[in-house]
């Protein structure tokens, strides 16, 4: 049910599919592709990485961030199952 709400947020959505082009980003990428701060987008990656949507590696100082495979699978199933 997290995931759901996770993307209720249109924000967090735009996020999801910015990942879904761009895996293995880091937050400033993210900060330059939206119109929001970057405090914004680390709070929104927090709430999508506890939802199960991402997940993150870190290199050096930066965390490097990709869609959650398996959890995407998860979603899939789920709205298949509803259409």
């Amino acid at each position: 049910m997290a995931m759901f709400k996770a993307l209720a947020n249109p924000i967090r959505f735009q996020i999801l599919k910015f990942l879904l082009t761009h895996p293995g980003c880091i937050t400033g990428d993210i900060v330059d592709a939206l119109p929001i701060a970057q405090a914004t987008v680390s709070q929104h990656l927090k709430v999508m990485r506890e939802a199960g949507w991402i997940v993150g590696a870190t290199e050096g100082p930066a965390i490097c961030y990709e869609l959650n495979r398996e959890a995407v699978g998860w979603f899939r199933d789920k709205v298949g199952e509803i259409f």
